[in-house]
């Protein structure tokens, strides 16, 4: 028995939206997803200029937030991935922000 690979469609992101709980993304293929925002705590914690400063990555395979320094696969999103991100990491990063905010004051 012979067997072919599965070819799968890449989904990609072409818009995206964030509200204070949720983050949109509409994709190519006439779908919308929704996820809680807070399954991304760095978007949680951004800023909504730093919110809105987003780009496609991968050809729209992905998200990146470069003030946030936060990417995001549609495929986890698809997938109903949240962000897998350590807490000591996410510490540091936020620890980070604080410095920088206290250095421009």
């Amino acid at each position: 028995m012979s067997s072919s690979p599965i070819k799968l469609k890449v989904t990609r992101a072409r818009n995206v939206s964030i509200t204070e709980d949720t983050l949109t993304v509409d994709l190519d293929d006439g779908r919308t997803i929704s996820v809680p925002l807070a399954w991304h705590p760095r978007l949680v914690h951004g800023t909504s200029e730093e919110r809105g400063n987003w780009r496609s990555i991968g050809g729209g395979e992905g998200i990146h937030w470069p003030d946030l320094d936060e990417d995001i696969r549609v495929e986890n999103l698809l997938a109903g991935k949240p962000s897998g991100e350590s807490q000591p990491s996410l510490k540091r990063w936020l620890e980070s922000r604080a410095s920088q905010d206290g250095a421009t004051c």
